[in-house]
């Protein structure tokens, strides 16, 4: 039996404070061969989940701490949605589906979800980042992250090479 307090979650913001990353994981999953994959996730405002798709699984958050923006897009890297999900949002989880170009970010320092999704967990196929969007470290992620956080249904992700220096 696995209790998950809420200990748990103040343990995770912890970490994040202190993570490079603004996040930190908790596992639940015995390993990555495990049928279903379920993990919380405590991230910060200034944490960068790189807009990402799963071409084989859906992906389901339930927002326990905080809230989220969550946008998608389409191929070419327009937000095709804007949602809210967590605290005083009315929403309280989302289902990316698969090949649904995607990110969120943290509302608020702290915020936490419990993910789950279909495994067993392979590197190798779990995830396509979205080359219009920089890899994580890249110099544009904070402006990238900036834009990120006013960007509407119709806008385009701007040229993130064009603020590398």
């Amino acid at each position: 039996m696995k209790i998950v307090s809420a200990t748990v979650l103040d343990e995770l913001t912890a970490k994040a404070a202190a993570s490079p990353r603004g996040r930190a994981h908790y596992t639940i999953h015995a390993s990555d061969r495990d049928p279903v994959q379920r993990f919380f996730v405590a991230a910060n405002r200034g944490s960068y989940f790189r807009p990402h798709r799963h071409h084989t699984r859906s992906e389901l958050a339930l927002v326990v701490r905080g809230s989220f923006t969550l946008l998608t897009f389409d191929d070419h890297g327009v937000v095709t949605g804007r949602y809210v999900v967590g605290a005083d949002s009315g929403n309280l989880a989302y289902e990316a589906p698969e090949r649904t170009w995607h990110t969120l970010f943290a509302d608020a320092d702290g915020s936490a979800f419990l993910e789950v999704k279909e495994g067993p967990y392979d590197p190798a196929t779990a995830v396509e980042f979205a080359p219009w969007a920089p890899p994580e470290g890249d110099p544009a992620v904070p402006r990238f992250l900036e834009w990120l956080r006013s960007a509407q249904p119709g806008a385009r992700a701007p040229d993130f090479t064009a603020w590398r220096s």
